[in-house]
């Protein structure tokens, strides 16, 4: 990497340390001739509005991006960058902080190395979602962790019919379906029974919940390959990527996934071996 003379920071709304965090860098940055940028919702809950950016300005020409939060935080900051090439550091101030690279003690001690441009960059799958839909979810979609397709009452199931590289699969009855990244595969679809995949790994991730059919598994798709879902009955369905719902889909409505033509470039520190950051964020016994 080349110097950084750009960053942006991308705190927590709503918790104190984050804006303590935030503000602390931003000044250290500021001070060695670096410009800083906050998008302008998270600059005014954090003091920070002389930083202020209007959101669909704050990606161009960015050198850095750190996140101050928990791995929502994380994911809300991918949002606002991808597809720009600018890399993402995480400071952990939430719970489980699975995506963040700092815990809040390191920050200072690293404003230098990252500065510097001195760290390496771990390169993660992003998951295309492409929505045919004249609602509000029609366009296309990045996702970091996943996309999910749910339904929209209790007591109702969903009908998608699937498709697999343009060949019909089968049609899935269900609370709703997942489709995740690698990276995603610790998150929604964990808790509904789905494998954990290394984020090293390029693919796409299909987990049903709540599945009303004989076949109940994830399936494990590549990279090469698409996943086309179809609405195929008049009970609304509720698009999330990454934990944003987009809007209703309706009957017809499609989905089209496929593994995104560019990966995020997540800031790394130091040496991350994935199965020891598995085994801490879950608190795994030795034996």
């Amino acid at each position: 990497m080349t110097a950084i003379t750009a960053v942006g920071i991308v705190p927590h709304r709503d918790r104190p340390l984050a804006h303590t965090l935030a503000q602390a860098a931003a000044a250290w940055f500021a001070d060695h001739g670096v410009e800083v940028r906050v998008p302008v919702g998270e600059a005014e809950a954090s003091s920070l509005a002389h930083y202020a950016t209007a959101v669909e300005k704050f990606a161009d020409g960015l050198d850095l991006v750190i996140a101050v939060g928990g791995d929502g935080t994380m994911l809300h900051a991918v949002q606002l960058v991808f597809p720009a090439r600018a890399p993402l550091v995480g400071v952990n101030v939430g719970q489980l902080g699975y995506l963040s690279e700092l815990e809040p003690s390191e920050l200072e001690e690293s404003l230098p190395r990252l500065l510097r441009g001195e760290f390496d960059i771990n390169e993660r799958m992003m998951l295309e979602a492409q929505v045919t839909s004249a609602a509000s979810a029609g366009g296309t979609w990045y996702a970091l962790n996943e996309v999910v397709l749910e339904k929209q009452r209790s007591g109702h199931l969903i009908r998608l019919d699937v498709w697999i590289n343009g060949t019909p699969f089968t049609t899935y009855a269900a609370d709703g379906v997942i489709v995740a990244t690698p990276t995603g595969s610790t998150a929604y679809s964990f808790s509904a029974r789905g494998p954990i995949v290394s984020p090293a790994q390029r693919g796409l991730l299909l987990t049903p919940v709540s599945p009303h059919m004989l076949f109940d598994r994830s399936l494990m798709l590549s990279a090469d390959e698409e996943l086309d879902f179809v609405v195929c009955d008049s009970r609304q369905v509720v698009v999330t990527v990454d934990g944003r719902e987009l809007g209703e889909l309706d009957s017809g409505d499609r989905v089209r996934f496929r593994a995104a033509a560019e990966p995020l470039q997540l800031v790394s520190l130091r040496p991350r071996d994935f199965h020891r950051i598995l085994k801490a964020k879950f608190a795994l016994p030795d034996r």
